[in-house]
């Protein structure tokens, strides 16, 4: 459950519910905007999105969607439900246009559209057309919104009468009328007129008494009076009379209408309903229009990624100013799941973090957002906040105090599916006890697993979040140069209040600015520039291991690549040597057979010459055949064994041969052939003394210790030196040059035991080629840096040294760069 009550005013979403609003075209929209409530159930968050981008959508389309007598005739319906009830003419005529308009629905997402459209499709597929509802009511109503006159036989007769008793009042009085202008009663320019249903004469007040009839009304400067003549009062009576059982015929037609219609009620009330929906959809799809809303995917756990996001209520706020929407980037996932914004006042930190919960509020509630493309958004289960000042009177509770009751409510219900929102985290009380307390509720915050944008101005907040997983820092920055805040989230950093900066800016006397200083001291000075350090490096650690990571996943990729291809060309070296022992056994059994037939046809030839000499020829000619035949398959198995050696030699697999043995010897002379421990490599040693050897990889030469050395042979090499156009040192170094780290971390060793790691790195880092290489050191005394620097300079390999850049590190490491 979402905390507190106003929630909705503490973010400003009630400012947005009353655009949706504005925005209907109907009671029926406005009445769904105010139920609207946010959800944390996933199905129905992602419906609501994919309808209200579909509708945004129609748009851009060339065939306008039905927007016109969206009627709310709900109440009309719920009044006809008793028996003898009847609708107004005028409501019929609503719920006939109304029905048209569902017909104009249900056939705009007939054909291809209802594939673009899906959902909108779906909702329009449920409305029923009520044909026969639409039959009934144009029988009796013309679209003018009148009653037909053959809308039953007594009404038509009604009206034939009074159009003939019309039609003879009028002429009599044109009459009567005429003859009072031309003896001067009435003006020139009179004309009949109607007063209380009845036609009557304007005769001048003077000459009242010479028309002979009823004088009804006389205009207000009482130089006119109406004056019904004698002559048309009983037919106007008859008139009346007419026009009376006209009504009572009308609303028995209604009447009997309305019993048409009754059945109809319930079915008719739930497309009023559907109907409804559709205004609401159309209402969020012009929000998400004038705010530059999209739709983002939405995974079904807590997590926010919005990337570029604008604040919904300062775009409408700046819609028709010069001002522009600073774009932020606010993220929450499982590694950061609290974020603590610090920076100047009036800097954009609530800004910041309304930002945050009011996109996450609308997003729940079904609304579009105003962020990037590559945003994507989460489901929490609820949303806390502790925004503005609660103080009361009434409840006896200070500001500090209001702010505990909040605290204290998240700690009792907030869970890893919260997410909570806290305005100046810890203020309103004594700064050294209010921010001791808002570092322990902050560490039960972290230990919960909830979710959070907070702001604060507290260094000790800074401090925890830089040295706790799962909470980062970010920084409102500052332009220090126009002393202004430039209302930008820098995640990653912890920010600066400027405060010494903001009171010059504000004109506040110098003597007072300069005592305040000298009161601060150094130590806040010192403590941010600590903090920043502590930041740096593990932005530093944090590139370092994602790089990891990723070169780790490279090289799975390409040894799993490389053991594939091994085993195919494995599988393609017996499938080679199978077939040519098939071929080999089909070659000697053809040729055993033909031996045998020639050796029993010369002997049943008993020396007959020309029949032996037949059967030498046959022979001969079979002899040539299996030649032939014998030719044609080594021909083919030729062609796959070059074909097997292409795949070898290209993943550096050598072919079976009789493998020579080798014996490991401790003496190691000058000229001997030799392997690196682990590798097989075979070089040259050129130099040895008592301990190490300098040996010759090919081009590449390195000091070796003689205890990582196996003695190989000459054979051995050249097997290597026919692989080596494409393993270069052997291939596998392969998998060594991508497991080598370009970084090592000796901080806290002696200098000898750092000495010898620090060797044997660089004599790897040399065997293999590297370019660069960095060695963590630390500052500390400075003796560690010192010794290996010096070593550093008796390699002739290294072609210089230098300390790191000073936001990544300076003194505190050395960059090593090979010639």
């Amino acid at each position: 459950m979402n905390y507190p009550q106003n929630i909705e005013q503490k973010l400003g979403f009630d400012t947005i519910r009353e655009k949706l609003k504005s925005y209907c075209l109907s009671e029926l929209g406005r009445e769904l905007v105010v139920k609207m409530q946010f959800s944390n159930n996933y199905k129905s968050v992602k419906l609501w999105l994919e309808q209200t981008a579909e509708y945004k959508s129609l748009f851009n389309e060339d065939k306008s969607f039905p927007v016109d007598n969206y009627h709310d005739l709900r109440p009309m319906l719920n009044r006809l439900k008793p028996e003898g009830m009847f609708p107004e003419t005028e409501e019929v005529v609503k719920l006939r246009k109304s029905l048209q308009t569902m017909r104009a629905i249900h056939k705009w997402f007939s054909g291809e559209l209802s594939q673009k459209y899906p959902e909108l499709a779906r909702l329009a597929a449920s409305f029923e057309v009520f044909p026969y509802l639409f039959e009934r009511i144009d029988r009796i109503i013309t679209s003018a919104g009148r009653i037909k006159d053959n809308a039953s036989a007594e009404l038509q007769q009604i009206r034939n009468f009074l159009d003939s008793e019309r039609g003879r009042v009028s002429k009599q009085m044109r009459t009567v009328l005429k003859d009072a202008i031309h003896k001067g009663y009435a003006d020139d320019e009179a004309q009949v007129v109607v007063r209380e249903g009845r036609l009557m004469l304007p005769v001048k007040s003077s000459f009242r008494r010479k028309i002979n009839g009823i004088v009804h009304d006389e205009s207000t400067s009482g130089k006119t009076v109406y004056i019904e003549p004698q002559a048309i009062i009983e037919i106007n009576n008859e008139i009346r009379d007419a026009e009376y059982r006209e009504k009572r015929e009308i609303i028995k037609i209604l009447r009997d209408l309305a019993d048409d219609i009754r059945p109809y009620i319930p079915d008719l009330i739930g497309f009023y309903n559907k109907l409804a929906i559709f205004d609401f959809i159309r209402a969020k799809a012009i929000l998400a229009k004038e705010m530059q809303g999209i739709q983002i995917p939405v995974d079904n756990k807590p997590i926010m990624f919005f990337r570029k996001a604008l604040n919904p209520l300062l775009l409408f706020s700046f819609k028709n100013s010069e001002r522009k929407v600073i774009a932020n980037d606010i993220i929450l996932n499982e590694q950061q799941r609290i974020l603590l914004i610090s920076g100047p006042n009036a800097g954009g930190k609530s800004v910041a973090m309304k930002t945050a919960g009011l996109l996450q509020f609308m997003l729940q509630c079904g609304l579009l957002l105003p962020v990037s493309q590559d945003a994507t958004g989460g489901i929490f289960k609820q949303i806390h906040i502790d925004i503005g000042d609660d103080q009361s009177i009434d409840n006896d509770l200070s500001t500090y105090s209001s702010h505990l009751m909040h605290m204290k409510h998240m700690l009792r219900n907030a869970d890893s599916k919260t997410l909570i929102l806290v305005d100046e985290f810890g203020s309103g009380t004594e700064p050294v006890i209010g921010g001791a307390i808002a570092e322990a509720v902050l560490d039960q915050f972290r230990q919960s697993g909830l979710y959070g944008v907070i702001t604060t101005h507290y260094s000790n907040l800074k401090h925890y979040a830089a040295n706790n997983e799962g909470l980062v820092n970010g920084a409102m920055l500052f332009d220090s140069g126009k002393i202004e805040p430039v209302y930008k989230l820098e995640t990653g950093k912890p920010g600066s209040s400027f405060a010494i900066e903001i009171a010059h800016k504000t004109g506040l006397p110098k003597n007072v600015i300069e005592d305040a200083r000298n009161r601060a001291g150094t130590d806040q000075a010192d403590f941010d520039k600590h903090l920043r350090e502590i930041m740096r490096d593990k932005k530093y650690y944090d590139e370092k291991r994602t790089q990891i990571k990723k070169q780790e996943k490279e090289l799975e990729k390409l040894l799993s690549q490389q053991a594939y291809e091994l085993e195919k060309t494995k599988k393609m070296q017996d499938e080679i040597l199978n077939e040519a022992r098939t071929k080999a056994k089909e070659t000697l059994n053809s040729s055993n057979k033909l031996i045998e037939n020639t050796i029993r046809e010369i002997k049943e030839a008993q020396a007959n010459k020309e029949k032996t000499k037949a059967i030498r020829k046959d022979f001969e000619k079979g002899k040539s055949q299996i030649a032939e035949g014998k030719a044609k398959k080594a021909s083919r198995i030729d062609k796959r064994i070059k074909g097997f050696e292409k795949v070898s030699k290209k993943h550096h697999v050598d072919l079976p041969e009789k493998q020579e043995s080798e014996r490991n010897e401790k003496t190691i002379n000058v000229g001997d052939m030799v392997k690196l421990e682990g590798q097989e490599t075979v070089g040259e040693v050129i130099e040895t003394n008592d301990k190490n050897a300098v040996v010759a990889f090919g081009a590449l030469m390195t000091s070796v210790s003689k205890d990582r050395l196996t003695k190989s042979s000459k054979k051995a090499q050249r097997r290597q030196q026919r692989n080596s156009g494409k393993s270069n040192i052997g291939s596998n170094l392969l998998e060594k040059q991508h497991a080598f780290k370009t970084g090592i971390d000796i901080r806290g060793k002696y200098v000898d035991e750092a000495l010898q790691e620090i060797t044997d790195y660089i004599d790897e880092a040399i065997m293999l080629g590297v370019n660069e290489v960095k060695i963590l050191h630390g500052k500390g005394n400075g003796v560690l840096r010192k010794a290996v620097r010096e070593y550093l300079s008796t390699v002739p390999e290294i072609a210089r040294f230098k300390d790191e850049h000073i936001d990544l590190g300076g003194a505190g490491i050395t960059v090593v760069q090979f010639s």
